[in-house]
């Protein structure tokens, strides 16, 4: 794709900023994804970088990259079901499924749930980040439960900021195997990637980042504990690998808990539970669960 490109006359933009300039014309994105984009160096102006808040003169000429706005564009609606917990005009919150990927990336292009969000509420494609609208937090495909979405602009600023100072309460139930002796307890072994495996995150790394997981044991069963589990940082993986690095891990997870984890088991056995945060409006206190999926129940009822 072409770049798109602007020459400015006194009657088509002089005197306007930059971002304000470009949302007028390129109503496919948000002015939160524009003023991205300037910043991430994808729009030239008279050939070199500048800022969001820049005043256009006369004579400038505004070049946006082709290949931004065709990657901005590709996201393809699909009426994939959710299940809704709570919906309002600036937020929803829904309780995830496992197996579904929360946005494409990394060889997948659709069936996410990103893909289902722009079917379900036109419009959210223009929120945040342009190739994940909506997402301030993520869950791993393989992990269901609660998410909350952005649905608007300042939802999504404000959401973001409240997940990066840490003020959301994430509360997992995990399926674990073998006996956890200690009944509360936690877990602070810094993460990074795994030096030879790139897409696996391991306690033995180059590059260390603080993780801790806070943990209570909620029944023991002969083979299994059941864990409530809140992870105080975010890290990628972070439960998965210090549950497994333990000793203890997560029913069903093949990647760092081998396949005898597996081994009959259809699903990883981790649920986002719980979750608390502000609302990014209202500034009301919220709280919402997702119920144990079936299978959870049902491992849980058959012993």
């Amino acid at each position: 794709m072409p770049e798109k490109t602007f020459h400015i006359t006194l009657s088509h933009g002089a005197g306007r900023r930059l971002d304000v300039f470009l949302s007028a014309h390129l109503s496919e994105l948000s002015r939160a994804q524009i003023q991205k984009l300037i910043s991430d160096q994808k729009v030239r102006l008279n050939s070199t970088w500048t800022k969001p808040s820049h005043k256009l003169k006369e004579g400038d000429i505004v070049e946006v990259e082709g290949r931004e706005l065709s990657r901005r564009s590709s996201l393809v609606p699909e009426d994939i079901p959710l299940d809704i917990i709570h919906s309002d005009e600036h937020i929803i919150v829904l309780n995830k499924p496992a197996g579904l990927v929360v946005h494409p990336g990394a060889g997948v292009e659709n069936g996410t749930l990103v893909n289902a969000l722009i079917h379900h509420f036109p419009g959210i494609e223009r929120v945040g980040h342009p190739e994940r609208p909506g997402i301030v937090h993520r869950l791993d495909k393989e992990t269901s439960g609660v998410m909350v979405i952005a649905r608007t602009d300042k939802a999504y600023a404000e959401l973001k900021r409240q997940f990066k100072a840490r003020e959301v309460e994430k509360v997992y139930m995990g399926l674990v195997r073998g006996h956890v002796q200690v009944p509360d307890g936690r877990i602070d072994w810094a993460l990074g990637r795994h030096p030879r495996h790139r897409q696996r995150i391991s306690i033995r790394t180059k590059k260390p980042k603080p993780a801790l997981t806070l943990y209570s044991v909620k029944k023991t069963f002969p083979d299994f504990t059941l864990l409530e589990i809140k992870p105080v940082t975010g890290r990628t993986h972070q439960i998965r690998v210090h549950f497994a690095a333990s000793g203890h891990p997560i029913v069903g997870d093949a990647r760092y808990g081998g396949k005898d984890t597996a081994r009959k088991r259809q699903r990883l056995f981790l649920h986002a539970w719980h979750i608390v945060f502000t609302h990014p409006v209202s500034k009301t206190l919220l709280e919402f669960y997702a119920p144990l999926p079936p299978e959870f129940q049902d491992i849980i009822r058959s012993y």
